[in-house]
C-alpha cells in the first residue's frame, strides 16, 4: 500500500510504516501527480482535498490530522467511495492552553487581572468548551455564543452574539463555513467590530477568514480594541505585515501545535485507517510521546508571599510554554524579504519546537496557596500541596 503524507505530521512515517510504504511531502506540494498512484492520503490543514486533487487517483482513504475540515470536500469523497477521517478534539486542549497563556501574558503587559472579567466564547465545540472550563477555573465569567447548538439544544446557556460582544474578551472557536444558516466566513466584520465593547481584547485561533482583516484593522485604528491576539491569518501563509506589526501577540497558526495534540491527531487517523482496511492497530501514545522537559515545578514560599495569584500562574505557565517566544519568532517575518515571507511562515510551523501540555507537569505548591493551587489544577496542571 502506498501512503502519501504531509511531512509536518510528527512520526507519521514511523506510525504508518506498518500499513505500507510512506512518502513524505510538504503540504503545499501534494499535487495530483504526487497522489496519482497512492492508496492513502494523510494531510494537515494546508492541503485542499477535493476532486481537483484526487480525481483519477487510486486513493481509497484520506485523512486530516486536524480538527478543522474546511479544506476537505467531504461530499465529493463520500460520492467517490473514498474513506475519510479527521481528528476532532485532538488539539482542543492545546488551543485552550494557548488562550489562557495569551490572556495572562496580556494581563502582565497591561497590568490587569482575569478574575471577575467576562469572556465571550464564540463557538462551543471541543475547543470552546475547554476554553470555557479553564476560564471558569481562573474565576472568569463566561458567555457562550453558538447558534447551531442553541437551536439543537434549546439551552439558554447559549447567548446572542450581541451579549458575547459586550465581554472584556472575545475569542473565536468556530469552524470556517461559507454557506448554510450560520456561515462564519468574515463573521468578525465591520458590524461585528462596531458592536464590540470598547476596550475588549479580541482573540482568533479558529481560521483566518473567520475575521475580515480590513475590518479588524479599522477597529484597531479607531481604538475600539484593548488588545489583539492572532494565531490565524487571512491568506496564509501570506500574512498582512501591517497587521502583524500592530497586534499584541502574533503566532503562525500553532495554537493547536502541542506535541500531545499532534500525537493525538496522528493516532486518531492511524486507528481510523486501520479500521478502514481491517488491520489491527499496534501503536499507542507511549510509542511517540517523550518525557516532558518540565516534569515538576516547585513554587517556593517566597514567591507565594510576594506575588499575586495570577502572576504565580503566569510564571508557572512560562516554564512550560513561552508564548512570547512564539510571538518574537513570528515578528522576525518583518525583516525577511517580502517574497520569502510565505516560506518563512511555513518554516515556523514545520520547525515548531516540542511543546507539552500542562497535564504533563506536576506543580509543588505550599498548602497555604490554595487559591493558586486550585486555579493551576483547573487549567490542567497536576498539583501537589506541600504542608
Amino acid at each position: 500500500m502506498k501512503i502519501i503524507a504531509d511531512q509536518n505530521i510528527p512520526f507519521v512515517k514511523e506510525c504508518f510504516d506498518s500499513l505500507g510504504e510512506v512518502s513524505l511531502y510538504p503540504g503545499r506540494q501534494i499535487t495530483p501527480q504526487v497522489v496519482k498512484d497512492a492508496d492513502v492520503l494523510l494531510v494537515r490543514s494546508i492541503t485542499p482535498v477535493n476532486e481537483a486533487l484526487l480525481a483519477g487517483s487510486r486513493v481509497k482513504f484520506a485523512a486530516t490530522a486536524t480538527i478543522g475540515m474546511d479544506h476537505i470536500d467531504r461530499e465529493w469523497l463520500l460520492q467517490s467511495g473514498i474513506g475519510f477521517a479527521s481528528a476532532p478534539g485532538s488539539n482542543a486542549n492545546s488551543v485552550a492552553e494557548y488562550v489562557v497563556a495569551a490572556m495572562l501574558a496580556l494581563g502582565k503587559k497591561y497590568r490587569f487581572t482575569l478574575e471577575g472579567r467576562r469572556i465571550g466564547i464564540i463557538g462551543a465545540g471541543n475547543v470552546g468548551s475547554k476554553v470555557e472550563a479553564k476560564c471558569r477555573a481562573l474565576g472568569m465569567k463566561t458567555v457562550f455564543n453558538d447558534p447551531p447548538l442553541a437551536r439543537q439544544s434549546g439551552d439558554g446557556k447559549y447567548r446572542p452574539l450581541e451579549e458575547a460582544l459586550e465581554c472584556d474578551f472575545v475569542t473565536l472557536h468556530t469552524p470556517l463555513t461559507r454557506g448554510g444558516m450560520d456561515p462564519t466566513f468574515h463573521l468578525a466584520d465591520m458590524k461585528f467590530f462596531a458592536a464590540i465593547k470598547k476596550g475588549t481584547v479580541f482573540i482568533n485561533t479558529a481560521r483566518g477568514p473567520v475575521m475580515d482583516t480590513m475590518a479588524l484593522k479599522g477597529a484597531m485604528a479607531a481604538g475600539r480594541l484593548g488588545g489583539v491576539v492572532l494565531d490565524v491569518w487571512e491568506n496564509e501563509p501570506n500574512v498582512d505585515a501591517d497587521l502583524l506589526l500592530k497586534v499584541d501577540l502574533s503566532t503562525p497558526h500553532i495554537a493547536g501545535y502541542s506535541f500531545d495534540g499532534k500525537i493525538n491527531g496522528l493516532l486518531m487517523i492511524y486507528r481510523a485507517a486501520c479500521r478502514h482496511f481491517g488491520i489491527k492497530p499496534t501503536h499507542t501514545e507511549q510509542d511517540f510521546l517523550p518525557p516532558p522537559s518540565a516534569a515538576e515545578i516547585d513554587i517556593p514560599n517566597e514567591q507565594i508571599r510576594t506575588q499575586p495569584t495570577e502572576r504565580i500562574i503566569h510564571d508557572t505557565i512560562q516554564q512550560v510554554y513561552v508564548i512570547n517566544r512564539d510571538d518574537f519568532n513570528m515578528r522576525e517575518m518583518l525583516i525577511v524579504p517580502q517574497t520569502d515571507r510565505g516560506a518563512f511562515f511555513d518554516r515556523l510551523r514545520k520547525e515548531y519546537p516540542i511543546r507539552r501540555e500542562f497535564q504533563n507537569t506536576a506543580v509543588k505548591i505550599p498548602a497555604e496557596a490554595n487559591a493558586a493551587a486550585q486555579k493551576l489544577k483547573g487549567i490542567g496542571f497536576a498539583v501537589n500541596l506541600v504542608r
